[in-house]
């Protein structure tokens, strides 16, 4: 008898849950109820079958084999869906999409583990505090991923805020995988922050940059970016110095000293390499394999000179399989058939819009090649052209 009466009691816990959700998250009816109701229903009805987290973050979460395989390694421990399913109530009931709860537990598996009540719901009311709205809170979660589970959640986005400016400016950077919400504010944002006004920049003038990223780097990494970058004859009262501490802070030493090795190796002096990273310091985010190919293509195939193209880096970065060998092909046709006058700079080719380079150097021949716009859209397709030879 004793038995029966404890199988048909309620127990402590889910009453102890319902009260805790309704008395201290109020805001949340939906949520509540779901939840609610999950763990009712979990504990009423508990599975006799070894949990398959693999097969549960397939049909549950909406994941990828592939995917459920990497992120199982992480859940190994779960020996039922009742916690899970717990988080996954809360994400649905808070409004975030099974595509957007896909992302968020193929890129962080744990927040499956963690606690609705004592973890995920407070973070809900420090946002609501901050004047985030739910479906503001619903589009912060999976880009949040991690730092959403962090006690420290409220303080940084209370900092980041005013920072950016607007919450949109926020998002944007955390798309970027930006960790600024998971950086130490004290230790880490406002060190960087102090260092950067020191030399004149300021992060709310620098509306589409990168330097957020550069904030959350380590102090002496970005005090070391400084100093390369002043070596490079950079104005610290200049545009360009922002630029340059973006690339410099966010790459190590040893990446940018092999881009410039690189440089060095199609023969390209000092004076060269200095010129170059002046005027754009982009060029030092490719990669050693892109930027070999483009310099390769540039000094080899179409024949310019290392000053040439130092005084004009862009050339560099254009992509090579969809701006560089399309145009560079159909320019060598024009020429054989003496329709280019010997003024003609290639730079301009290279540098004009899509739009100004049909209307410059393919509308007006059109009918004296035929078959010239054909070539040239299948070599940007990465196709061989149409029967047009040189």
């Amino acid at each position: 008898m004793n038995h029966l009466r404890r199988l048909t009691t309620p127990t402590p816990l889910l009453s102890t849950r319902r009260y805790l959700l309704t008395s201290h998250y109020p805001h949340l009816p939906p949520l509540t109820l779901s939840l609610h109701r999950l763990l009712s229903a979990t504990a009423a009805s508990p599975s006799p079958k070894p949990f398959a987290v693999e097969e549960y973050l397939v049909s549950t979460c909406g994941l990828t084999r592939a995917q459920a395989l990497k992120a199982s390694k992480q859940l190994a421990h779960l020996r039922s869906p009742s916690k899970p399913d717990a988080v996954i109530a809360f994400l649905s009931a808070l409004g975030l999409a099974r595509p957007d709860i896909a992302a968020l537990v193929a890129a962080d598996p744990r927040f499956l583990c963690a606690s609705v009540e004592k973890t995920l719901a407070p973070r809900i009311t420090e946002l609501s505090d901050l004047g985030l709205s739910r479906a503001q809170i619903a589009r912060l979660v999976p880009l949040a991923r991690t730092a959403f589970r962090s006690s420290t959640l409220g303080h940084s986005l209370g900092f980041w805020l005013p920072v950016m400016g607007s919450f949109e400016k926020v998002l944007t950077f955390l798309r970027l995988k930006c960790n600024i919400l998971g950086s130490d504010i004290e230790k880490v944002i406002k060190p960087n922050m102090a260092l950067l006004q020191q030399y004149g920049i300021h992060v709310g003038n620098f509306p589409n940059s990168f330097l957020p990223v550069v904030m959350t780097r380590p102090p002496e990494h970005v005090q070391a970016a400084m100093a390369r970058i002043s070596k490079f004859g950079f104005r610290q009262d200049s545009g360009m110095f922002a630029i340059a501490l973006e690339v410099f802070a966010i790459h190590s030493q040893e990446k940018i000293d092999e881009k410039i090795r690189t440089l060095e190796m199609f023969g390209w002096s000092q004076d060269d390499v200095l010129m170059t990273v002046r005027k754009m310091p982009h060029l030092l985010n490719m990669s050693k394999e892109r930027l070999q190919r483009n310099l390769e293509f540039l000094a080899r195939d179409v024949g310019l000179e290392i000053p040439y193209i130092a005084q004009r880096p862009v050339l560099v970065m254009y992509s090579l399989d969809r701006r560089l060998v399309p145009r560079h092909h159909l320019i060598k046709i024009l020429n054989a058939k003496g329709l280019l006058s010997d003024k003609f700079d290639l730079y301009s080719a290279f540098a004009l819009s899509e739009k100004k380079f049909l209307d410059r150097f393919i509308h007006p021949y059109e009918h004296m090649v035929p078959g010239l716009a054909g070539a040239y859209a299948s070599s940007c397709a990465g196709k061989a052209p149409h029967g047009l030879t040189i």
